[in-house]
């Protein structure tokens, strides 16, 4: 039980690692970006990423970035 989930936090981390870097191309971060290590705990087949809280600007970037890709 320790491999898999080992094996879940490995991938969740490259995960959020492809989104900041993502995220980061379009000049957005978001401070709390990280792994709900708690999520690990659970029968869920995936852990939980938290895309945390972040202050109105950057919501407003991520906002217009997201609407840009729906065009």
């Amino acid at each position: 039980m320790v491999v898999r989930s080992a094996e879940r936090l490995r991938a969740a981390e490259e995960v959020v690692a492809q989104l900041r870097q993502g995220l980061d191309v379009v000049s957005v971060t978001l401070p709390s970006l990280r792994v709900d290590l708690v999520s690990l705990a659970g029968s869920a087949p995936y852990p939980l990423v938290e895309l945390g809280r972040c202050n109105l600007d950057t919501a407003l970037r991520l906002a217009a970035v997201l609407q840009g890709l729906e065009k």
